[in-house]
């Protein structure tokens, strides 16, 4: 196996034995085959659609088997055989859509190659598809292409299988995007074109960051829409007596699900991870029995869930290999998958989740000492109190603002993003969004000019109200983005934040710091590239770059 496409990949250069995530060699020559065979797909749905055929039998397919591709979604290689055959069932499908819009529109067809043509082993079984997923990963591609072109292919691919995931969770909240769909299968067909340049590919990847920005202003309107506007909410970080379900990920459906389901039932409904900030939407937090907040980042879920006495419900990413404590009371969903783990297709019946809660003890007593974390700043909030913050910058009480966020992971250079969001000048404010805040936010930053210092915007997906909040000040104060009194700090782990970034690149943000590694996949003369354009800087120390940041303001 190869693969580099995480932060965390072994010694900053690739997995090549298995995966630092636990993903196995046969798992990660899987998703090299389905990625290969959603190109095959791409190829005709491109063509289909520029033709003027619809291919909406396959739009919501390949963006979720895309998403299942992501750094710790799923392990279960019995679940991406079942979607290796599925993706070849769509090849035929988008083939036979293609040639009947050019028997239609009078044009014949062309006779294509390559993953178009990608067929499935004549011989049955799991041996030989992660043979076949062998031969069409990353070292098959640089061999032919280079490490500088490979390398950025892999930029595109990894922003694309990040901008497919909030693709999928904005389907889930009834909202799609016609546009969207037409661009992954234009992006995914140019990938496999045998010449491309650098440049080509760099401003794919940029055109990448504009549909991401799309998509989440999609998924944020979707979420608005279903379960109200977030506001600010103190959220109850200690635990409380009686039964118990966790849930865990990004998914506010499947949340909602689990809250109304367990109505009267005398089970308590904590939210782990990026699903803190659903506290703040008013149609969630009006359930009584959504108690709280339990436990941090993803990293530490083998410690705290097998100390949890309930049931755990994984929404989306990021799971890890479950304990044998935990493993019979955890349960999947949507794209995630672990070989072992039950798994639930369908959240109208969470039978199996809350029989298990009831099975288990639950927690004893109320924890004596109350303690709270408060999210919900979006965008909607921030902004109504932006004449607040405009007075603060124009008197000076409020010098800087800092962005902290992004994806937390196990490294101890991780801390780095903890002592800069300490080092920040007391007339600042921070910014933060998705599990990187763990690192920090249960901190005590005080006030500044009246407000709090510390501003927690929800999970990765909400960097679209950081955008906007960002955009909003600086229309206000007659100037662009990166003439802001605002520094982008930026901690990465996976494919999501690949979108993300490519998102802030595409508005032209300049001098953002990324860490605490440089992705594996960026080759030295890439990053030239990045430098050059945007400025794009890993992280150094956080008396140089606090240092550096206050200086690029004050110029």
């Amino acid at each position: 196996m190869f693969c580099f496409q995480c932060e965390q990949t072994n010694e900053q250069k690739g997995c090549t034995t298995i995966g630092v995530c636990g993903k196995t060699p046969d798992v990660a020559a899987l998703q090299d085959l389905l990625i290969h065979g959603a190109k095959g797909v791409a190829m005709y749905a491109h063509r289909a659609r520029q033709l003027g055929a619809s291919t909406k039998s396959i739009d919501a397919f390949v963006p979720h088997a895309l998403f299942t591709t992501l750094t710790n979604v799923n392990f279960d290689p019995a679940r991406f055989e079942t979607y290796v055959a599925e993706m070849h069932a769509k090849l035929g499908e988008a083939r036979a859509i293609y040639e009947r819009a050019c028997a239609a529109k009078g044009v014949t067809p062309e006779r294509l190659s390559g993953p178009a043509a990608w067929q499935l082993p004549s011989k049955a079984g799991l041996e030989a598809l992660v043979a076949a997923g062998g031969e069409v990963g990353v070292l098959a591609r640089r061999a032919q292409l280079g490490d500088d072109i490979s390398g950025l292919q892999e930029l595109v691919t990894y922003g694309l299988k990040g901008l497919a995931a909030y693709t999928d969770h904005a389907r889930v909240l009834e909202r799609e995007s016609d546009d969207v769909y037409g661009f992954m299968y234009e992006a995914l067909e140019q990938l496999t074109r045998p010449e491309q340049t650098a440049g080509e590919l760099l401003g794919l990847a940029l055109r990448v960051g504009e549909k991401n920005l799309g998509v989440m202003g999609m998924l944020n309107d979707g979420a608005v829409s279903r379960f109200g506007q977030p506001s600010p909410t103190p959220v109850r970080t200690s635990t409380r007596k009686g039964k118990a379900i966790l849930v865990s990920g990004h998914d506010l459906a499947d949340l909602y699900e689990v809250l109304v389901q367990t109505q009267g039932k005398g089970i308590n409904v904590y939210t782990h991870g990026e699903l803190l900030p659903a506290h703040a939407y008013p149609e969630l937090r009006k359930f009584e029995h959504l108690v709280g907040n339990y436990g941090g980042a993803w990293q530490h879920q083998k410690v705290e869930f097998a100390s949890f006495p309930g049931s755990i419900l994984m929404t989306t990413n990021c799971i890890v290999e479950p304990r044998r404590s935990y493993r019979d009371r955890i349960f999947t969903r949507s794209a995630v998958g672990y070989a072992g783990v039950r798994h639930i297709e369908d959240p109208r019946n969470l039978s199996a989740l809350i029989d298990a809660a009831l099975a288990q003890p639950g927690f004893a007593a109320d924890e004596p000492e109350r303690r709270e974390l408060t999210t919900g700043f979006g965008h909607h909030a921030v902004l109504g109190v932006a004449d607040k913050v405009l007075d603060a910058i124009k008197t000076g009480q409020l010098r800087h603002l800092f962005l902290i966020g992004g994806c937390d992971g196990a490294e101890g250079e991780r801390s780095y993003f903890r002592d800069v969001a300490l080092a920040t000048p007391k007339d600042s404010m921070i910014l933060t969004l998705a599990c990187g805040k763990y690192r920090f936010n249960k901190l005590d930053f005080g006030t500044v000019a009246g407000l709090p210092r510390l501003l927690d915007i929800g999970q990765c997906n909400d960097a679209y109200s950081a955008v906007q909040i960002a955009v909003a000040l600086a229309g206000a104060l007659n100037t662009d983005v990166h003439s802001l009194p605002l520094s982008f700090v930026v901690s990465w782990f996976e494919q999501k934040a690949v979108a993300v970034l490519l998102t802030l690149l595409h508005l032209g943000i300049k001098n953002i710091r990324l860490g605490p590694n440089l992705p594996a996949f960026v080759t030295p003369s890439v990053l030239d590239i990045l430098v050059d354009k945007f400025h794009l800087q890993p992280t150094k120390t956080v008396e140089d770059d606090m240092r550096a940041m206050l200086k690029e303001q004050a110029h």
